[in-house]
């Protein structure tokens, strides 16, 4: 098991894997990780990666935040 869920982010931007979680992160206030950063060549899957393993109230406020997009 894992504290992790991976989620396509195609259906709400149009940026590259990265590019969009540095924009998450500076322009909405939550973190992800790229999906592609675990591949040697950068294989974009339009996926990111969200850590779960928070309390309660952070992830409150960060579903919160992305309720907005």
């Amino acid at each position: 098991g894992s504290y992790f869920q991976c989620v396509d982010i195609s259906a709400v931007s149009d940026l590259d894997e990265a590019e969009f979680c540095k924009w998450l992160t500076t322009e909405i206030g939550v973190a992800a990780i790229p999906l592609s950063a675990f591949y040697g060549d950068g294989f974009d899957q339009r996926v990111v990666r969200f850590c779960y393993a928070k309390k309660d109230v952070t992830l409150t406020q960060a579903l919160q935040r992305l309720a907005k997009l």
